[in-house]
């Protein structure tokens, strides 16, 4: 694991937490394949776990994209969850959503807006028409000033432009069966506010102000890993900020975390059992298949997850997943 990369050791360690409510964390079915196809973004944004930028070379290859594919076929994972970088960017992008697609399975990407301006790129919204792909993009705020000072001057703009291009497409509209989801990370080193008061304030916004639709927002907190780690240690805010995560663990979002129906994949086919542990270098146990070739839902079900503690971010409050809040109010 790169020591530089993690929070600083937690006073109160995150698996000592669990056993202080009696608690283990351990995964139930596979449900969900989400898949890192690489690390090229066309932004850099200060959140980033991933610490995603447009100089990054990391790329799945279209061997390791067939061998997803080849496990998405034979286990029939219900859904794929595409993520980067910018996973556009990737060559082998439209062929993995379009087989996919055929196989049956039920396709998510993580798309952040501004890449529809990018070449050859502009087809997007059709090209997830036509695939049924689920459509999650961040957009930090509902305001210039906020989204374009955590993703760039002009995101914004920009964002607004392509939501607007995602609607006439179909998506994110009353009756039609495209999804568009919104996710919200807070600005600075402080958690989110609740989903459901903060989407109403979307919904509405949105509306008034630019004419956009959408279906759902999610609240995602910032992971204390990467770049959003690096931005905590440069202002000063590292250890308040574990702290807060530490002081707002809720044992009830335990039970709702991704990691307990999901296995994650990384750009070489390596597994990880979230996102967040991938970016992190921190494996499945040692005891389990460790690439895609070799993967077996059977294995993996019931397994034990690997912990550290920026797992308190997921934990904190309502909790986090990629799917937002864990906890419904």
């Amino acid at each position: 694991m790169d020591r530089s990369t993690v929070p600083m050791s937690a006073t109160n360690d995150f698996e000592e937490k669990l056993a202080a409510h009696g608690l283990e964390l351990r995964a139930e079915t596979v449900e969900i394949l989400q898949v890192n196809v690489g690390k090229l973004c066309n932004q850099a944004c200060k959140h980033c776990h991933v610490d995603a930028s447009p100089k990054r070379t990391e790329i799945m290859t279209r061997e390791t994209a067939e061998q997803v594919l080849a496990a998405l076929h034979r286990f029939r994972i219900p859904t794929l969850d595409i993520t980067g970088g910018a996973p556009e960017l990737n060559p082998s992008f439209r062929y993995l959503v379009s087989q996919a697609h055929a196989l049956g399975a039920h396709v998510c990407v993580r798309h952040n807006l501004t890449v529809i301006f990018e070449p050859g790129q502009d087809d997007l919204p059709e090209f997830f028409r036509e695939c049924e792909v689920e459509v999650i993009s961040s957009l930090p705020y509902f305001l210039e000033q906020q989204t374009d000072a955590q993703r760039g001057h002009g995101v914004f703009e920009k964002s607004v432009e392509a939501l607007r291009r995602l609607n006439e497409t179909g998506y994110g509209i009353d009756g039609s069966n495209l999804i568009l989801n919104l996710v919200y990370n807070p600005v600075g080193a402080y958690l989110p506010p609740p989903q459901a008061s903060i989407e109403a304030d979307f919904k509405r916004e949105m509306m008034a102000r630019y004419g956009i639709s959408f279906n759902h927002l999610y609240t995602i907190t910032n992971m204390p890993i990467k770049r959003f780690l690096d931005y905590l240690r440069r202002s000063g805010n590292e250890e308040r900020y574990i702290r807060k995560l530490i002081e707002a663990f809720n044992p009830q979002a335990v039970a709702g975390l991704m990691c307990r129906n999901l296995v994650s994949v990384d750009w070489l086919g390596r597994l990880y059992d979230c996102d967040f542990n991938q970016m992190i270098e921190l494996g499945v146990d040692p005891e389990l298949p460790q690439t895609i070739v070799d993967f077996d839902p059977a294995k993996f079900a019931l397994r034990r997850i690997q912990t550290a503690s920026h797992c308190f971010g997921c934990t904190a409050g309502a909790g986090s997943s990629c799917g937002g809040a864990v906890v419904k109010n």
